[in-house]
């Protein structure tokens, strides 16, 4: 049976592959949003995009860690 550790860390890599999906898929809005004259919203959305990705390097910090933790002897 897999331990508490590794079971958050495989349930928090799936988020992390999803937030970084998520983030494709506005920048890709963004640039279309920013091709069609809306500067101002382009510009809001480079600000969330750096928030996801602030957020995706401490998510990928924490998988780190409990894949690290999980390996340890018991």
């Amino acid at each position: 049976m897999e331990d508490h550790a590794s079971v958050t860390a495989d349930m928090l890599e799936l988020l992390h592959l999803n937030q970084t999906a998520l983030r494709a898929g506005l920048e890709e809005l963004s640039l279309w949003i920013k091709q069609r004259g809306s500067t101002n919203v382009h510009d809001n959305m480079l600000s969330i995009l750096h928030t996801l990705d602030t957020n995706a390097e401490a998510i990928a910090s924490g998988i780190e860690f409990l894949r690290s933790t999980d390996m340890r002897p018991e």
